[in-house]
């Protein structure tokens, strides 16, 4: 093949396309397109199954069942022994003094803890109320430095709930930290 030049090309292309719209479809008076068989037309006969689309057969009759909402609403789900996403409600003695316990034991939030604070000094303050069993200090990840606030849990309500009355708007190193229990039971609406 010889090379052309891009503007030779491009007329070249031109002139290609200008045959093919002239060797194309000629219009009937009645509206029908008759098609002429040329090199560059198709020679399959055009039927009125060509309006549809392979997509559009597949997709006849099925329902979609991929991603989210696809189910019915109150089907049953596998995981819960009710219907999926409707739960009963707080168990009753879970609540003790407008508190409610977590699925193992009783949570505080702490808000307030200085940025350089450390586990060992909220687990020292904490400690002296009753035996903690988790202590969350989350730090930032950008910056290595606490985010400012502390999940502590304890076992029993009495230990948690003398931690909250006593160190409520106390200090750590420097600033006043608020002590609550993480969960309440849900308002009821009027």
């Amino acid at each position: 093949r010889v090379a052309l030049s891009p503007l030779r090309s491009l007329y070249t292309a031109r002139e290609a396309k200008e045959q093919i719209e002239t060797k194309m479809a000629s219009v009937h008076v009645d509206g029908e397109e008759d098609y002429e068989e040329s090199e560059a037309t198709d020679h399959t006969d055009v039927t009125e199954e060509t309006d549809t689309t392979q997509f559009d057969k597949k997709s006849e009759g099925k329902k979609k069942t991929k991603g989210r909402g696809f189910k019915e609403q109150g089907n049953i789900d596998s995981r819960y022994q009710g219907r999926s996403g409707r739960f009963s409600g707080v168990d009753a003695s879970k609540v003790k003094n407008g508190n409610l316990q977590s699925v193992e034991g009783w949570i505080l939030f702490i808000r307030g803890i200085h940025e350089e604070a450390q586990e060992e000094d909220v687990y020292d303050l904490f400690a002296d109320y009753g035996e903690i069993k988790q202590l969350h200090l989350n730090l930032d990840r950008r910056t290595g430095y606490v985010k400012g606030y502390s999940l502590i849990e304890y076992e029993k309500f009495e230990e948690a709930e003398s931690a909250v009355k006593a160190l409520n708007g106390t200090e750590l190193l420097e600033r006043e930290i608020q002590v609550e229990f993480a969960f309440k039971p849900p308002t009821k609406k009027k």
